[in-house]
């Protein structure tokens, strides 16, 4: 079984607009959604193998929120170049080559590649995965390199107007 989380990023700021895009820190609501999403999935007892995020300050920060609440080190969150600005193939080929020993993981990235990922693995038309939502898709496969649209379906998703 291969259950992969897609975590878009917190609500970021806007508030300094010559600051590069892959700078920007998360806002006042994302600084309060991040931890309040990551509370949330960690009292579903959910124990993730790995977490991956794209470098971006935003996704980051994010991740590390998540990270905290499930007791795993800041340092352990991998981060991978290839998130940030990706299209929808780049992620599935991501998925594809995550390590077969990790069997939960948590990918922290951005939209519009995050729902439109997501959106390959239901047939609910998801319109927008908003900030800090959370996108479960889970398959029986054996390794990430047969987990594809075919036998991988979105199970569960928490987006914070929803939750919280």
């Amino acid at each position: 079984m291969r259950t992969l989380y897609l975590i878009r990023h917190a609500k970021s700021s806007w508030d300094n607009p010559g600051l590069r895009d892959f700078n920007r820190p998360l806002n006042d609501r994302g600084q309060r959604d991040a931890p309040l999403m990551a509370t949330l999935i960690a009292k579903m007892d959910i124990k993730p193998d790995l977490l991956v995020s794209s470098p971006a300050r935003r996704a980051i920060t994010t991740a590390q929120f998540f990270a905290d609440a499930l007791g795993i080190a800041d340092d352990e969150v991998v981060r991978n170049q290839d998130i940030y600005e990706a299209y929808p193939q780049e992620i599935l080929r991501l998925i594809s080559e995550l390590p077969e020993l990790a069997e939960t993981v948590f990918l922290f990235g951005h939209n519009p590649t995050f729902t439109e990922v997501a959106n390959r693995f239901t047939d609910d038309f998801i319109e927008n995965i908003p900030t800090c939502g959370v996108v479960r898709i889970e398959s029986p496969a054996e390794s990430w390199r047969s987990f594809y649209e075919g036998n991988a379906r979105v199970t569960a998703k928490y987006f914070p107007k929803e939750v919280l």
